[in-house]
């Protein structure tokens, strides 16, 4: 199968075969052409942390702060999950992703095999693993251990190039430090990613250094959790010498500053993790505490905040697309986010005659600072079109299941 994209916007040719970019700048045959009069091509942005499912709880709770949020509304919730809720939750978080530019995601949540199915079934690149905890109980923690290599299994067992597994413990304060040592060496023996929540509240940097003298990162280092494939969630409340045992064990920083500013979690310290040159990305959140899954919407939201903390050339649109990019695919360890030759072909087309985009005098401005996800027409993964017009097969199937899902759900 091969693609020819032409009369783009912002650049020439872009010809795709397979599921790679084959060429730039040539016209040549191909399967399928489109002609991107009006439109510029982009890398997809990479979202690299969200718990999918949990569109099911979109504006289910809000308002909380995160600790109260959790214990008193999610995680009661949780307790009634099923295979379905996970399923069509994550349907619709894929939907919602396509139709705003996401090509690929970082996901932490329940019942993987269930989510790897959805994600297979809308083409959307994943990398998925169930959330993990151990609550510092030794019976529970047998049951952690058994239950990583099944998940693993659980979302192997889709066979697809596109949907691969990840080991996810939770936080620092809902796992033992036997189990976060057991995932490292787990992730380490088998190549796998390692997704974990960092430093999301003062609260949980407080309780740390209470109950082991030290803060956050330090005490996770001197248990060799750190590495290059892990994606460090949030990182609100660090210090320097904390971001530079980050830096130093290549540790990628998601930074989720919507949901941050909707629990009054805090800012992350994004002039302070790019000057020690951590790889710095974005991600949504889950819908339960965003409410969406635009990553447009995130970047102006990211630079925004880090204006307002830190004066107004901080965070600059062209830093904005690449952490929505190119940098989210590296912490993924994915040869994506980015227009090149030989690349992975995970591209969008954004409608350039959107009138919040127009006048276009700086592209990339006008996506940070005017766009949002709605702008996008067509989303191509892996060399395959998802989206196309704004059309996504099987949209009105996905949209009734999940309301159905969700009140399902919430009822019980």
């Amino acid at each position: 199968m091969s693609i020819l994209i032409k009369n783009a916007e912002n650049m020439g040719p872009v010809h795709i075969e397979g599921n790679r970019i084959a060429s730039i700048g040539s016209v040549v045959e191909a399967d399928t052409v489109i002609d991107a009069k009006n439109k510029a091509v982009l890398p997809g942005f990479v979202n690299t942390h969200t718990h999918a499912a949990m569109s099911l709880m979109r504006s289910y709770a809000d308002d909380m702060e995160l600790h109260d949020w959790l214990q008193n509304r999610i995680w009661p919730l949780e307790k009634n999950i099923k295979e379905e809720y996970v399923y069509w939750g994550t349907k619709l978080a894929c939907l919602e992703m396509i139709k705003t530019g996401t090509t690929c995601y970082n996901d932490m949540y329940f019942m993987p095999g269930a989510a790897a199915k959805a994600a297979k079934e809308t083409g959307m690149r994943a990398f998925l693993g169930a959330v993990l905890f151990d609550f510092n109980d030794s019976s529970m923690k047998d049951n952690l251990r058994k239950s990583v290599s099944e998940q693993v299994k659980d979302v192997e067992s889709v066979k697809s190039e596109r949907v691969k597994p990840i080991i996810a413990p939770h936080a620092l304060y809902t796992v033992s430090a036997e189990s976060l040592s057991y995932c490292a060496e787990y992730s380490r023996k088998h190549g796998l990613g390692v997704h974990f929540h960092l430093s999301e509240t003062r609260k949980e940097v407080d309780d740390c250094v209470k109950e082991h003298g030290k803060r956050p990162v330090h005490y996770l280092d001197d248990i060799g959790f750190w590495g290059n494939s892990v994606v460090a969630a949030h990182c609100v409340y660090l210090d320097d010498s904390e971001i530079n045992a980050l830096a130093k064990r290549g540790v990628s920083a998601s930074l989720n500053p919507t949901s941050n500013m909707k629990l009054a979690s805090g800012t992350a310290p994004y002039p302070a993790l790019t000057k020690a040159r951590m790889n710095v990305c974005l991600g949504t959140d889950g819908c339960a505490s965003n409410n969406c899954l635009d990553m447009i919407e995130a970047m102006k939201i990211l630079s925004l905040k880090q204006k307002l903390a830190n004066g107004p050339t901080a965070a600059p649109a062209q830093e904005m697309m690449k952490v929505a990019t190119a940098n989210g695919a590296k912490a993924l360890r994915l040869d994506a986010g980015r227009v090149a030759e030989g690349s992975l072909a995970d591209l969008i087309l954004i409608d350039m005659k959107r009138p919040e985009l127009i006048p276009n005098h700086d592209l990339t401005s006008n996506l940070v600072y005017s766009a949002n996800g709605y702008c996008v027409d067509t989303t191509i993964i892996d060399g395959s079109i998802v989206m196309q017009n704004r059309v996504v097969e099987g949209e009105e199937e996905i949209l009734e299941k999940a309301q159905e899902a969700a009140d399902a759900w919430t009822t019980q």
